[in-house]
């Protein structure tokens, strides 16, 4: 009988794990859907970090006159 006043009321077992598993699972969510983006972020800035770098080299051996003009143009059309 007791069970059912505090069923009734909102308190006991029930209400609890209603507000604590609802809480949960939006931590949950939030926690995979930052870790995505956080991959995403991380996968996208590091291919574009390495291609200006690359870029830089090349435009550096180009000011050099390692590599001539044709070469340059081809292999900065193969980076981009």
């Amino acid at each position: 009988m007791m069970y059912g006043l505090y069923n009734n009321y909102g308190f006991g077992y029930g209400m609890m794990n209603g507000l604590f598993g609802g809480l949960m699972m939006i931590v949950f969510w939030a926690i995979i859907i930052m870790f995505v983006v956080w991959g995403i972020k991380e996968v996208s800035g590091k291919h574009r970090h390495d291609n200006s770098r690359a870029l830089e080299i090349l435009e550096e051996r180009y000011a050099k006159g390692e590599i001539d003009e044709k070469e340059f143009k081809a292999k900065k059309k193969d980076l981009s």
